[in-house]
């Protein structure tokens, strides 16, 4: 059985231009998905539909996203709530703006760990910590006693991974979540997140510009242009044997290293 199934999904904002058009795919359990394409392909509003996550103005006109056989566009708010953080997190590309920047980070982690699980605060502050560690911030009393303003736009980020990561949630939606880093994190988080998959198997959908990236990470790759999803398959079909012009594109644009462009 699919973890997640979307089926003929349509999304609109107001002016009623399609940002999404008609898309579908599956995603198995323990696998890892990666959505590429430019800025305002769509890849973006398609999975903050996933969690009912759209701008003001957006909203699914159309078709279906099935969680674990359940229609999550027919949720109600509360429902969807229940399932936030838990059995779905997110990972945003600008964590910086979404943090409080009026709270130390030990605060918000503790708050985003209790919604769904009961401990003490030095267990808290223990977990949260553990995963701070992961993400390779080092002077992690340091960071947790910090406030947002107080951490570089690199840290943040590994912040936010951390917070999304910690639940161990069944599905982890990740938008360009590497964008702000520089390449050495980059490579820590993604190796991160392949270990998250591997230790406890979580599905991951990854939005994502970066080809080689997705070429590392991805069991399959979704491309999408212009609102649609033009080609979806498994890593190598898309990577090697690619059908559509648009993919062959943009998979020419990545950099070549010593001849080689892509490797398992």
């Amino acid at each position: 059985m699919n973890m997640l199934e979307i089926q003929n999904c349509t999304i609109c904002y107001q002016n009623g231009t399609p940002a999404v058009s008609d898309v579908s795919l599956s995603v198995s359990e323990g696998e890892i998905v990666s959505i590429v394409g430019e800025s305002g392909s769509g890849k973006t509003t398609l999975i903050r539909a996933i969690l009912g996550l759209l701008p003001p103005g957006g909203k699914v006109t159309g078709g279906s996203i099935l969680f674990g056989g359940r229609d999550l566009v027919k949720m109600k708010e509360q429902e969807i709530q229940e399932i936030r953080g838990h059995d779905i997190a997110m990972i945003f590309q600008d964590v910086g703006a979404a943090l409080d920047p009026i709270q130390k980070i030990k605060t918000q982690y503790s708050e985003s760990i209790a919604v769904h699980e009961k401990k003490s605060a030095k267990e808290y502050f223990e977990l949260a910590v553990s995963m701070l560690k992961k993400m390779h911030l080092t002077d992690t009393k340091r960071v947790m006693e910090s406030y947002p303003f107080e951490l570089s736009g690199g840290m943040k980020q590994r912040v936010g991974i951390a917070m999304g990561m910690t639940a161990q949630p069944k599905l982890l939606l990740a938008d360009e979540p590497t964008s702000a880093l520089d390449v050495t994190i980059q490579a820590q988080v993604v190796h991160e997140m392949k270990e998250l998959r591997d230790r406890y198997g979580t599905t991951i959908i990854l939005v994502t510009h970066n080809m080689g990236v997705a070429s590392y990470l991805s069991d399959k790759i979704g491309v999408m242009c212009r609102s649609h999803l033009v080609e979806f398959g498994s890593r190598d079909e898309i990577i090697y044997h690619p059908k559509e012009q648009y993919t062959k594109d943009l998979l020419e644009a990545v950099p070549k290293l010593g001849g080689k462009r892509f490797a398992r």
